[in-house]
């Protein structure tokens, strides 16, 4: 997220997968479509006298800003206002003077650090000279067989080209912004030679990318084995959002060489097993239809295996519904869902023999397809709880399954409430630097996230970069918080999860499939039926789900599916770009 899996014969238009091809689809973080997340470091920890593994564990500890230790060469703006040395320093039209941050259409906006002048060292790092910083973007294999099937489904015509053409606009608009220490950012294309699966390929790239072009970081991965990101560990390679999920532990084991913005396995284990714990166990399947509406609730599971290479996150799983009085009465694993073609009927058929009212669903965005149609034809309406699995809460896949049995779906997503594009977003920013210019990829919110994550830890860093610093910088950074339209992010040992987090997103909020709301989808389509966030898009961190009945549907108060103008109490600033 290595397996020996490979592609075998998909193609946009016709020929299934085979085998063990798609066993772990399930995960998908590298094309979230939605994952829109801003991320703005501010360092506020580092310096020679910390250790690398020391961490802070709260944000807003550094009270005493004036006599913090920074990195070399870096001084953010609370610490020069802290100090009385803000009118001692230019600054540069990059930064607003009111408030401190950079000129940036984001919320919230940057800091802003001092501009840097002097000798930085010159190389500290591979792939870190006095003048570059060397980093890959790894793009999928033209037409690749599992991506194009996915694309296929959903319109998405997005090339490799494409994806390193936005990359290349939003290095533009980092690079104009983010202090760097004298360093420019080098993005080098790198395409796959095999499928998004191919572990052997992936392994091969990954050694070839450390060999011959020694950068020093990776942005991108593919997103079906975790074998890429394992390889440029091994040759002490940096990489951002280059595996598909994985447990705390694979990430301990690997850091501070793989770091992720979204959830770990164990993470999204924990949030699912709480929300269905506290909201939905010893109630009523009132969301479901006829037959099983307002029964005392039956689960039954159905999930893809393989997703890791040990089946102990989902043993860790059944283990902490138990704890909250939660049983499974029918489970189904499938191997990849063109597979489900042939048993999805069997499946339903067990699960309705079984009086199963709510089904937990924990897998790839194409299987709902079959299982929702299968359970259709068979006149069995059961609730749909989707578990944090990627890219089943986009409306984009949504509108692909029997609307007839979406419509009883809801549970937990990692996702946030969406915003009109015209108003907030990666689309927003580009066109706004770029003179109303579309980023070339569709999947712009994704790719900026890397960037910003990238940029953030390159400013606390200062003139030292080496991973050992990038750890360092991430785990002193403060907490960003949430908002209904932004995800909480923290990296560390923070005590909002167990152990070390070298995954970003923190928090969750609740949704539900409304299938007569009309709008956009995650790409741009207009359509009909789409994901509602509850409460208006309320967030909530480990051990904050209510333990209470969900009110959703009908009983949802302040239901919301697109943000057509920015909620209340949250502005964006407005300011012209800098001149190109």
């Amino acid at each position: 997220m290595g397996d020996a899996s490979s592609a075998g014969g998909i193609s946009a238009g016709g020929a299934a997968p085979r085998g063990s091809a798609l066993r772990r689809w399930g995960p998908f973080t590298a094309i979230l479509l939605a994952l829109a997340l801003f991320v703005g470091l501010v360092v506020r920890g580092g310096g020679e006298s910390v250790a690398v593994d020391d961490t802070v564990p709260e944000s807003g500890l550094m009270a005493d800003l004036a006599n913090v230790e920074l990195p070399n060469g870096v001084l953010p703006f609370e610490v020069a206002e802290a100090r009385g040395e803000v009118g001692d320093i230019d600054w540069g039209l990059r930064c607003d003077l009111e408030t401190g941050r950079l000129r940036l259409p984001l919320s919230p906006p940057p800091s802003c650090f001092a501009p840097f002048e002097g000798d930085n060292g010159g190389a500290t790092s591979t792939g870190v000279t006095a003048d570059t910083i060397k980093v890959v973007v790894y793009t999928p294999q033209l037409n690749d067989p599992l991506l194009s099937f996915i694309y296929a489904q959903i319109g998405n015509d997005d090339t490799p080209q494409k994806v390193f053409d936005t990359y290349v606009g939003f290095n533009e608009i980092m690079a104009r912004y983010y202090e760097t220490y004298g360093r420019t950012v080098e993005l080098i294309k790198y395409e796959a030679t095999g499928s998004s699966a191919d572990a052997v390929a992936a392994a091969a790239d990954a050694e070839t990318i450390a060999r011959d072009i020694q950068p020093f970081a990776v942005l991108g991965g593919p997103n079906l084995t975790g074998a890429f990101a394992e390889t440029l560990a091994a040759n002490q390679v940096l990489c951002i959002s280059c595996a598909p999920g994985q447990t705390a532990e694979w990430f301990e084991e690997r850091g501070p060489y793989v770091w992720d913005i979204g959830k770990n396995i164990d993470q999204n284990i924990q949030m699912t097993a709480e929300y269905v714990t506290k909201r939905l166990a010893g109630g009523n399947a009132v969301y479901g239809g006829p037959e099983v509406v307002d029964q005392p609730r039956v689960f039954g599971r159905v999930f893809l295996e393989g997703l890791n290479a040990s089946q102990e996150p989902s043993e860790r799983f059944r283990a902490l519904l138990r704890e909250g009085g939660v049983e499974f009465a029918e489970e189904a694993a499938y191997a990849d869902p063109v597979s489900l073609g042939g048993t999805a009927r069997e499946i339903m058929a067990r699960f309705k023999a079984a009086g199963v009212t709510t089904i937990l669903f924990a897998g790839d965005p194409l299987a709902p397809q079959a299982l929702t149609q299968a359970a259709t034809e068979q006149d069995y309406y059961p609730e749909w709880v989707i578990t944090g699995s990627a890219l089943t809460d986009t409306t984009i896949f949504g509108r692909t399954y029997d609307q007839a049995q979406w419509e009883h779906a809801f549970g937990p997503s990692n996702l946030f409430a969406r915003v009109s594009p015209t108003v907030a977003g990666a689309g927003y920013l580009y066109r706004w630097y770029f003179g109303g210019a579309e980023p070339p990829a569709q999947q712009s919110a994704l790719i900026l996230p890397n960037l910003q994550l990238l940029y953030g830890v390159l400013q606390g860093a200062g003139t030292d970069l080496s991973p050992e610093m990038f750890r360092r910088v991430i785990f002193a950074s403060e907490i960003i918080p949430g908002s209904v339209i932004a995800p909480q992010i923290s990296w560390g040992e923070r005590g909002i999860w167990p152990g070390v987090d070298y995954a970003g997103l923190d928090d969750q909020t609740e949704v539900w499939w409304d299938p007569t709301a009309a709008g956009e989808d995650e790409i741009g389509v207009d359509g009909t039926g789409m994901w509602t966030y509850a409460d208006g898009g309320r967030r909530y961190l480990p051990g904050q789900w209510p333990d209470s009945p969900p009110a959703l549907f009908g009983d949802d108060g302040n239901p919301v599916a697109l943000y057509e103008q920015l909620p209340e109490g949250i502005t964006l600033p407005q300011y012209e770009p800098l001149p190109r």
